[in-house]
């Protein structure tokens, strides 16, 4: 389907990321122009710091020199550090910087070119901030602070027609998941517990059906979609827990 973004200049941060390299995979399917900022960006990005506010504004700046605009931008970028309640108050502010304050220095950073384009924003979250796990204090403030940024700036930007939406995944299948699963003691059990919590197809969500979903609502198809929480996660989220009460 030609989702209508060909030739767009769209910055996606965390694209070294399995999620967001199927996002960049998925904008180049569709003839869009990814700019990648990221730690390990690679071609055709900016390998920065994102925590870092001086090289963020400098990579943004270089965007538009090259390309004369910013048609969209997605905050990917955060991880799950497992920064909990025993790491202590530096560690916490530590990790929102690189997983909160982040997102909002893209955003601001990019603010006026994405006015001039009426750009919209999708930021991914995570079900984390909605269901808890524990052991994740930082990450859950970071991803639940990321679902009220997008509310937030859907109500100041609709002036300028600007959308703003997020994207929550839950158990996607991606290499650091099967890392985490890989470190209980009965990783197949602890496989086989997860996908019997997912109520539609009881698997993993995929990388390229995350993309998807960000792609669609980059595109004029969601023309009057701001302000939302997509989840893409075959009902995990929010049909668990009433499926297997």
């Amino acid at each position: 389907m030609d989702l209508g973004l060909r030739g767009k200049v769209i910055i996606v941060t965390g694209a070294s990321s399995r999620i967001a390299s199927a996002i960049v995979d998925a904008l180049t399917q569709e003839r869009a122009l990814p700019v990648n900022l990221d730690r390990n960006a690679g071609a055709g990005g900016h390998a920065l710091e994102l925590a870092d506010d001086r090289a963020v504004r400098a990579a943004v700046e270089r965007t538009v020199a090259r390309h004369g605009r910013i048609d969209a931008l997605v905050n990917n970028a955060g991880r799950n550090d497992r920064v909990g309640l025993d790491a202590g108050p530096d560690a916490f502010r530590t990790s929102l910087n690189g997983s909160l304050v982040s997102v909002y220095a893209v955003t601001h950073h990019c603010l006026a070119h994405l006015r001039a384009t009426r750009g919209p924003v999708v930021n991914i979250a995570s079900k984390v901030a909605l269901t808890g796990q524990g052991g994740t204090s930082a990450y859950a403030a970071a991803k639940g602070g990321i679902l009220a940024l997008t509310r937030e700036w859907a109500a100041e930007l609709a002036r300028d027609g600007i959308r703003v939406n997020a994207v929550v995944p839950a158990e996607v299948r991606t290499p650091l998941y099967e890392a985490w699963l890989d470190g209980f003691d009965d990783p197949e059990a602890a496989r086989a517990n997860i996908l019997g919590r997912v109520p539609l197809g009881a698997r993993f969500t995929e990388p390229a059906e995350i993309a998807a979903t960000v792609l669609f609502l980059l595109s004029d198809k969601a023309s009057h979609t701001t302000g939302q929480w997509l989840f893409p996660d075959g009902g995990y989220t929010h049909l668990d827990r009433a499926i297997r009460g």
